[in-house]
Order: structure tokens, then C-alpha cells, then sequence
């Protein structure tokens, strides 16, 4: 056999034994089966994830205490309903605020309470220097404005305090900062920052501002203002009790004034029935002095006279010389002519 035929039979025989590799490769089909399975499994369980997800994305719960702005597209909604509620997933966005009141304080630090000078140091009308230590209440009135009409409504309304309070003050001298001003100080700082927010309208609303401390920045005044506070609690003390004794004297010395009226006007009543008794008398003896002029006069005389002398005892003689007794007379200086008549 030539080379060429003899290496044409050794082609023919090496594609045989390719095709029987070929042949081989094609039995291990059954494992190729089994790689499209779990690439089924993975895609089932990548759904089914997918499919949670969105569930999760489609309700939301509002608390008791929270309001919530639902986003679509840009859109702001506020939704106040407590309760549980459903949004389309990946397209509307949820953001909560709290409602409950909250608060910050102006003056010192709340978790350290240690002092901040740069804010609590203020000047008073009288150009006095005075620590003034203040704490904010506030709460949310709407979700909507609260989360887009400012960056951080809270250091807008921090920053309104300030200057309210600063502005208040100003206007009062030092000595109604620490002692009987406080009450009215904080009333008008109040008004100042609810004016001021209506006009900023940010959805945040101011609850209480209160005077937590004030007091002078050096100790010697301190002191001083210390002092004062005492001597006007007992100024308080001794008008408290003035008023206390004033409530108890005023009733007994009513009572008393009350007494002696009655007593002068039954003492009235009195000399008026006994003036109107007199005049009676007069009139009757007027009259019968009318009808027999000499006998009343007679009359009028002797009872002048017993009650000017009771103890006298007058005896009338008669033209004929006989005696009459008349009026009781006794001796009381020896003997008296009395006319006619004599005295025993």
C-alpha cells in the first residue's frame, strides 16, 4: 500500500474515533437537565422575594401620636387617620412626624444641665446683665408644612425665641427679670413667638415658653438680689397677715357699730315718746289753765314745790280762822312766815 492510501486509512480511522468521543459527550445530557432546574428554582424564589417586597411597600401603619405626608410623584397628601393604610409600592414614598409635644431648652444644655452663657446673658432696660434660662414647649400642627416649608423648623422657631426673648427683656429692668416680672415676661415673649410663626407658617406650634432660672452673672450681686427677694417675702408676709387681721376686726367692729346704732336709736325713740308725752301734758294742763287760770297756777305752784321740797308741809289759814292742810309741809328751817299762812 502506497503512503498516500495508507495515510488516507489513518484519517478515515482517527475521524471515526472523534465522532465515538462525540458520540460519548452527547450521554451526559441528563446533568445539563438538571442545571435548567435550579435556574427555574432560583427564578421562583427571586418572584416570590420580589413579591414580598412589594407587599411590604404597600401599607403602612399610622400611629396614635403621628400624622404622615404621603408622596406621590413629587405631590405632598398629609394623612392623619391613625391606623393601617396602603400606598402603590416604589411610586409613593410615607414620611411620619410626630405629633406629641415636644421641647428644647434656651440657656443650658437639658441632658448635661450644665450652662450656655452665649445664650442665657442678657441686658436689661436699666443696663443691667442678667442670666435668664428658658425651656420651649412645642408640637406639629401640620405634617405637610412641617416637612417642606423649612429645612428644620425647629431651629426656625429655636431662632424666634431667641429673639423674642432678647426682646422682652429689653424692655423690663433687672430687678422684675428675677423677681415679680417673671409671670409677664413670659405672657408677652409667648405672644411675640405665636405672632412671629403665624406669619412664617411652618407647621410648627408653640405649646409654653417658661423661666426655668434667672439670676445675676456675678455672685456679689447675686447676693444682693437674694436680699431683696427676702425682704419682699416678708413685705408679702406682713401684708398677708395686716389682711388677715383687718378680715377678723372688720366683722366684731361692725357688730359694735352696728350695737351702738340700735342702742341710739331705741335712745331716740325714747326722748321722742317722752318729748311727746311732755307736750301732751302741756297741752292738757294748758287747757284747764284756760278754763281757771288762778286755780292751775295754784296748782302748778304746789306741785313745784313738793317736788322742788317733798318734805314740806303746807298749811292755808282762812279768812275766819280756820286752818286747812293742803300739801304736806314739814319744818325744815325752824320757823317761815308764808304769807297768811305760817310753816311748822
Amino acid at each position: 500500500m502506497s503512503d498516500s492510501a495508507r495515510n488516507r486509512a489513518n484519517g478515515f480511522e482517527t475521524m471515526g474515533n472523534n465522532k465515538s468521543v462525540f458520540q460519548g459527550g452527547g450521554a451526559s445530557r441528563p446533568g445539563g437537565s438538571g442545571t435548567a432546574s435550579g435556574l427555574k428554582l432560583l427564578g421562583v424564589i427571586a418572584l416570590i422575594i420580589f413579591l414580598l417586597i412589594v407587599a411590604f411597600n404597600s401599607a403602612y401603619k399610622i400611629g396614635e401620636q403621628e400624622q404622615g405626608v404621603l408622596v406621590t410623584f413629587g405631590k405632598a397628601q398629609a394623612v392623619t387617620d391613625p391606623g393601617l393604610h396602603f400606598k402603590i409600592p416604589f411610586v409613593q414614598q410615607i414620611r411620619k412626624v410626630n405629633t406629641t409635644i415636644q421641647g428644647f431648652s434656651i440657656g443650658y444644655d437639658m441632658n448635661t444641665n450644665l450652662p450656655n452663657e452665649s445664650e442665657s446673658l442678657m441686658i436689661t432696660s436699666d443696663y443691667n446683665f442678667v442670666n435668664v434660662d428658658f425651656f420651649v414647649e412645642f408640637r406639629y400642627s401640620d405634617p405637610v408644612k412641617a416637612l417642606y416649608a423649612s429645612k428644620n423648623p425647629v431651629e426656625v422657631l429655636k431662632n424666634a425665641s431667641k429673639s423674642c426673648i432678647r426682646t422682652v427683656i429689653s424692655g423690663y429692668p433687672v430687678d422684675a427679670v428675677l423677681t415679680t416680672g417673671k409671670g409677664e415676661i413670659q405672657s408677652s415673649i409667648k405672644e411675640r413667638i405665636i405672632a412671629d410663626l403665624e406669619k412664617q407658617n411652618i407647621g410648627i406650634q408653640l405649646v409654653n415658653i417658661t423661666i426655668q432660672d434667672s439670676e445675676p452673672p456675678t455672685a456679689t450681686i447675686m447676693e444682693a438680689f437674694k436680699a431683696v427677694e427676702t425682704a419682699k417675702q416678708g413685705k408679702e408676709t406682713a401684708l398677708n397677715n395686716a389682711n388677715k387681721y383687718r378680715n377678723e376686726q372688720i366683722p366684731s367692729a361692725q357688730a359694735r357699730a352696728d350695737g351702738i346704732i340700735k342702742e341710739a336709736e331705741a335712745k331716740k325713740t325714747e326722748r321722742i315718746n317722752e318729748a311727746t308725752a311732755q307736750v301732751a301734758r302741756f297741752n292738757a294742763t294748758y287747757e284747764e289753765y284756760v278754763k281757771n287760770p288762778l286755780l292751775t297756777r295754784e296748782r302748778m305752784f304746789y306741785e313745784t314745790m313738793e317736788d322742788v321740797l317733798p318734805g314740806l308741809k303746807v298749811i292755808i289759814q282762812s279768812d275766819g280762822g280756820e286752818t286747812q292742810t293742803v300739801l304736806p309741809l314739814e319744818s325744815f328751817v325752824g320757823e317761815l312766815s308764808v304769807g297768811t299762812g305760817s310753816a311748822e
